[in-house]
Order: C-alpha cells, then structure tokens, then sequence
C-alpha cells in the first residue's frame, strides 16, 4: 500500500460526492487536503490519469452543444497551450513547499469569490478568453485545478446549460490531455504516482451518484457555498502550516491567516443564509464527472 493511500482514497471520496452533487469541485477539494502529506509531483500525474477519460466522457454526452460555443472557446483552448508549457516547468523545477505555498496562495482567492457567489460579465471575450487561457493553463498544470475559474468565466458569459456543460467539457478534455503530454515528455509519470490511481477510483465511482442523490434533496446553491467554505478553511490551514514550515511567519502567529480566512468565510456564509437568493437552477452546472 502507497503511504498514506487511505487518507487520499477518504479525500476523493469526500471530493467525488462533492462534484456528483454540483459537477465541478472534484481537484479543489482533494488537492489543498492532499497536499499536506503528498507534492504537487507526485499528485497530479495521478489526478490527470482519472480526468482525461472523464472529461472525453463528459464532452460525449454533451456533444449535441459543441457547435455552438466551440467557436467562444478556441481562443480559450489556444491560451492554454503556453500556460501548460510553463506550469509543467514550474511543476519540476521549483521546491515542493514553495510550490505548495504558490498553489494555496493562488487557490485561496479563487475559492473565496465563489463562495461570495461573485458574477461579472467579461468585454472583449476573445481577447480575454486568450490571456485567461494562458492563466487557467499555468494554474492547472501546476495544480490540475481549474473548476472555479472556469465557472466564474462561463458563468458569467450567459451560456445556457447545456452550452455550459459543452463548454466546460471541451476545455477541461484540451487541458488535461496537453498537461498529460507535457508530464509525460518531462518524465512526471513516476511509479509512486500511477500507484495512486487504483485507490482513487473507486471513490470516484461511489462518490459520484452519492452525491447526485444528495443534490436531489438540497439546494444546490447552498451545498455550493457550504463546499467552498469548507474549501476555504482547508486552504487557509495550509497555508498556515506552510508559512511556518517556511519560517515567513514564526510561531502561533502563522495562524493567523486561518483566523483571517474563518473571520471573512463566516461573514460570506453569513451574508448568503440571511439573503434571499434566485432559484438555485438559475446557475449552469455540470453534473458529471470531477471537473476540478
């Protein structure tokens, strides 16, 4: 048995019932808990390996859609190419605990806008969707995460469902099929990786259809913003941990960015359940398959 297989077989099971339930969440629930007893290195070659067929799966039943938002997507899918080329060296090259530090650092922010439920329209998509691809490129091939900006992005582009889902697909299968190339030219597909895959699995196939079942009997906005929370406490432990590990900030003081995320999460959670909010449909999902 690989150290600590267990654990990461209870974390993607946590994390599949996560993304059965709102479609995406799968990467950004298992990576920030994962990565505090496993390297970017040796976790994400392992992440790839489930996702290419899932995402092939989720572009295939969502086929009937892709004429109509491949066009919207190509600058995105054409971004992503030097973006992977330049995480996949950063993944190699750079120190674990500092490239742990990166990932939480990058993470956080991202993790907090959706659980504030933020929504802004972009000008000039093409151009944008080329830079944002170069970006979602580096931030997933160091990470394989790409979920919340990507919501965030087509979310706000007024694509209906069954676009959103297309869409998604097409991107997600693009990256993770370049991220796996690009690992497998630099030699990331070590023997402690692909060992991880078979407890991974699993979960997958019994987390996925929990969580759909659970998704029947909640609002899935408030599962969303429940998840994302319990996201956002994960990373800031993480992070806490990292900077004292790192000798940034010494002592009990490191927590001090936990204290700082608990204080904002508590007054999003707050603000949302002492709202009234839309219908929780209103917002595209994908409901198939970890998408991040």
């Amino acid at each position: 048995m690989p150290p600590h297989a267990l654990a990461l077989g209870l974390i993607t099971l946590v994390a599949a019932i996560v993304n059965g339930a709102l479609g995406y969440g799968f990467s950004s629930i298992t990576v920030p808990l994962a990565l505090l007893f496993l390297s970017n290195r040796t976790l994400n070659p392992a992440l790839i390996i489930i996702e290419v067929p899932l995402n092939a799966y989720v572009l295939w039943v969502n086929r009937e859609s892709v004429p109509a938002v491949w066009r919207r997507v190509s600058p995105m899918i054409l971004g992503l190419v030097p973006g992977i080329m330049v995480g996949t060296m950063l993944l190699s090259s750079v120190s674990p605990d500092w490239l742990k530090l990166y990932t939480f650092v990058v993470l956080l922010p991202l993790i907090l806008l959706q659980a504030a439920g933020f929504r802004r329209p972009i000008k000039s998509e093409r151009a944008a969707a080329l830079v944002f691809g170069t970006g979602v490129g580096v931030l997933y091939s160091v990470t394989t995460i790409s979920g919340p900006p990507l919501a965030i992005a087509l979310n706000n582009q007024g694509l209906a469902k069954r676009e959103f889902r297309a869409a998604l697909g097409l991107v997600r299968l693009a990256e993770s099929s370049m991220t796996g190339l690009s690992y497998l030219y630099v030699g990331l597909f070590a023997r402690e990786s692909v060992a991880l895959v078979p407890w991974i699995v699993p979960s997958v196939a019994i987390g996925v259809p929990i969580g759909a079942a659970i998704i029947r009997r909640m609002r899935s906005e408030t599962f969303r913003r429940i998840c994302m929370s319990f996201d956002a406490w994960i990373v800031g432990f993480g992070l806490s941990k990292l900077v004292q590990s790192l000798g940034l900030i010494p002592g009990l003081a490191g927590y001090s960015i936990l204290a700082g995320v608990a204080v904002l999460d508590t007054w999003l959670l707050y603000r949302f359940f002492s709202v009234a909010h839309a219908p929780a449909d209103e917002t595209p999902e994908l409901k198939l398959g970890p998408t991040g």
